[in-house]
């Protein structure tokens, strides 16, 4: 592959799933900085192994692949540990303030804030199926687990934000 079709297939990749990975990558690290630089390390590395993609799966779903494995190293790495025990160190002091800001933001609620709080491998499932749009096998592949793994994981994360939301009495639709 020459480097004027890399690059060509980098734009596209960039026009076309950029805005979807950012808000992705988002919805794990919580942190719009980080996003970016997140972001930007996925595209170097597509850019990099695009000699290497065999085009067993769409590159959309590619992306999304790298995406998460990013993303997962990032939750894993010494940095971001650090960072939530100096959080909740932080929470600990002003902990009254906390349980106003908890309240206010409890009051405001939406489903997007509801699907946040789930654990991530929840999270990820409903994220990717219902604000990506992946279909089933589509996230099997992103997230290299089966189906089966999947459509549970979906099935317990509406639970689990179903009750979400009647404990906080938000309205929601079936």
């Amino acid at each position: 592959m020459t480097v004027n079709e890399k690059e060509r297939h980098l734009n596209e990749a960039m026009d076309q799933h950029g805005d979807y990975l950012k808000r992705l990558i988002f919805t794990y690290v919580k942190d719009i900085q980080k996003t970016e630089d997140i972001i930007q390390e996925v595209f170097i590395k597509f850019y990099k192994n695009l000699d290497r993609f065999e085009g067993r799966s769409s590159i959309k779903t590619y992306l999304y692949r790298i995406a998460v494995n990013e993303c997962q190293n990032y939750l894993k790495s010494w940095h971001y540990r650090k960072l939530v025990v100096t959080e909740k160190m932080k929470i600990w002091k002003n902990y009254d303030s906390v349980e106003v800001e908890y309240i206010q933001k409890e009051q405001n609620q939406n489903i997007a804030e509801v699907v946040s709080t789930l654990p991530v491998k929840y999270r990820e499932v409903i994220w990717l199926y219902y604000y990506v749009e992946l279909s089933i096998t589509e996230i099997a592949d992103v997230l290299n687990c089966s189906a089966n793994t999947v459509k549970t994981r979906l099935a317990r994360g509406r639970k689990l934000a179903k009750l979400t939301m009647e404990e906080s009495d938000l309205e929601y639709e079936y």
